[in-house]
């Protein structure tokens, strides 16, 4: 039995036996930083039953736990709270268990499928500072889901068909004189959406052209000769003109590859991959069959519509009264295809937070079409990312580029890293690789480490600091903990045979030890959450609370040599646990810095 269950099942053996009463279970709690304790038990709930004030009724369960429960040592009372003080010999013994456990603090997968679903780009130009934030945030979600025990399957739907891709088609076929990525050595993703722009600029003095010649703007923005002929493209599009399909399969071709370097460099990965081109039609055949059963209702000119105003919400279309489809379409048939796909148990969408509205009619859609899962439908919705004015400048001025950002975080790392002679005495392709680890480690931590609901300033500088809440400190530990145990197997003291003897725990040691005991529980909660913030500032605790200990104790050179084998068998289990915990953030820890 578990310390917390058994301390648990002897609180209602005392209630039962000092004031018959029955209880299942009692709130247990982490003993507040600035309390003697370990365990809290608040008392308010038991007074009718005791009969007694707060102080009394505690100080009787506190005396019956340490009578009968060996693990309890002491116990102190402040107004309503029972503090339990945890004998240093249990912390000693959880430390020897934890150092036993392989893959410490990761669940054995069950049965429970859930797809992800994140990044979800535009093939019409390169990711930017949101996909950033969407593509951490979704990868961690899925990787501490996995740690939680769950199937999970990564997947992403590209945004391949529409007027915005045509856009840059029939620019590129204006202005491109034939350029591709080899003959011009831009990325693929870059080169397209260079074209875009082109569009945006010839399609913006069109309208300024017609304005001067007395049109009305919207009538200009409607008649512009660009725009026309970009409608007319999608037209041929979705009619399977041969050569427009080729082009487009060409164009997009060239996105994908520039796509994957930027996931190959974030770090992150994707085991299906679905596109609109391919989903949009399903969706359109679902709505039909939804007519049919009476869940949708057509109106006079042939749109189709679902009316949510009893569920407080408003009308929303689902096929235009031309018969195209919109978003909310190509969404209801990406989820049916996914679901045929996968046997899923649930589905979580990674997708910012202006589009709260959208899922929550697309989820009560799936619902009134009467699929199971469909209450099992989830959306991380974010908040945006703001960057300090001034810091970053993009290529238009107005949009940051992922790869920009990137190898901003990785120059920054090499500045610094260099000022604080991180790396003297590395070999020159050492450096290179703990430049791009530090970076966007830096980078990824400062991204998790706050509330995907909130929206965020993110500082490059700072968040390359090698103190505080950031990355690298996180992994300028992690390389001190290895180097402490490089040093104690060279010195053939680390690791001993046996458990050592020591029970007298400072307390900086006890603090690590209960700190690390808590780490299933950590990704157990930040899994139900869906949020990687909780592991993050975790691990932050645990670094900071080894610190203390690093300053206060010596680690090598105590007396005591059995001290010395308990606190590397205790750095090793903090070093496992931050390479654990990060690895669920997506960020590599250095073995040495």
């Amino acid at each position: 039995m578990e310390l917390k269950e058994k301390i648990e099942a002897g609180a209602v053996k005392a209630l039962k036996e000092l004031y018959a009463l029955d209880v299942e279970a009692v709130d247990l709690q982490q003993t507040r930083k600035d309390f003697e304790g370990d365990l809290t038990i608040v008392v308010f709930p038991y007074l009718r039953a005791s009969k007694k004030g707060p102080e009394q009724t505690a100080n009787d369960l506190g005396e019956f736990l340490v009578g009968s429960i060996d693990e309890v040592s002491a116990f102190n009372v402040v107004k309503g709270f029972l503090n339990l003080v945890i004998s240093d010999a249990v912390w000693a013994s959880q430390l020897a268990e934890i150092g036993n456990i392989p893959n410490y603090g990761i669940q054995p997968e069950g049965d429970e499928t859930i797809l992800v679903e994140y990044s979800s780009p535009n093939t019409n130009k390169p990711l930017h500072l949101g996909h950033v934030r969407n593509n951490l945030l979704g990868y961690s979600v899925a990787e501490l889901l996995k740690a939680a025990g769950k199937k999970v399957k990564k997947v992403q739907i590209i945004n391949d068909r529409g007027i915005h891709i045509c856009k840059s088609m029939l620019a590129w076929e204006k202005f491109g004189n034939g350029e591709t990525p080899e003959s011009t050595g831009m990325k693929g993703d870059k080169l397209v959406g260079k074209y875009y722009v082109e569009f945006d600029k010839a399609y913006k003095k069109e309208i300024e052209e017609l304005i001067s010649q007395g049109k009305e703007e919207k009538e200009a923005k409607d008649q512009a000769p660009i725009i026309l002929e970009a409608r007319q493209m999608l037209k041929k599009w979705e009619d399977g003109d041969a050569e427009v399909v080729a082009l487009w399969e060409k164009m997009n071709g060239w996105v994908y590859d520039g796509f994957e370097k930027t996931y190959k460099t974030m770090g992150v990965d994707f085991d299906k991959y679905y596109y609109e081109s391919n989903t949009y039609l399903l969706g359109k055949k679902v709505v039909e069959e939804g007519l049919a059963k009476g869940v949708f209702e057509k109106d006079r000119d042939g749109s189709v519509w679902i009316d949510l105003t009893a569920e407080g919400l408003d009308r929303k279309i689902l096929l235009r009264s031309d018969g195209t489809s919109v978003y909310m379409t190509q969404d209801i048939g990406t989820a049916i295809q996914r679901a045929e796909d996968f046997d899923l148990d649930g589905m979580i969408y990674t997708v910012g937070n202006e589009q709260d509205y959208h899922f929550k009619v697309l989820f009560i859609i799936m619902e009134k079409l009467g699929y199971d899962w469909a209450k099992n439908l989830y959306h991380l919705s974010y908040g945006m990312v703001d960057l300090p004015s001034g810091k970053m400048k993009s290529r238009e001025g107005t949009v940051v580029d992922a790869d920009d950002l990137m190898q901003e975080m990785e120059d920054t790392a090499k500045a610094i890293s260099e000022e604080l002679g991180k790396t003297e005495g590395m070999a020159e392709e050492d450096k290179q690789s703990l430049y791009q680890m530090v970076g966007m480690g830096a980078l990824k931590y400062f991204m998790l480490k706050v509330d995907p609901k909130k929206r965020m300033m993110f500082n490059p500088e700072e968040s390359v600091d090698f103190q505080g809440n950031t990355g690298p400190f996180i992994q300028y530990t992690h390389a001190r903990i290895k180097s402490l145990l490089r040093r104690g197997k060279t010195e053939g003291i680390w690791p001993a045979e046996g458990t050592p003897s020591y029970t007298e725990l400072q307390p900086s040691e006890r603090e690590l030890v209960k700190l690390l005991a808590q780490f299933p529980e950590i990704i157990t909660t930040a899994a139900d959450e869906h949020s990687p913030a909780v592991v993050a500032n975790y691990v932050y605790e645990v670094v900071k609370a080894y610190n203390a200990l690093y300053q206060q104790l010596p680690i090598m050179t105590d007396d005591n040599k059995e001290a010395i084998v308990f606190r590397l068998n205790l750095s090793s289990s903090t070093a496992e646990v931050v390479k654990t915990g990060m690895r669920i953030l997506g960020i590599d820890v250095p073995e040495r810095m």
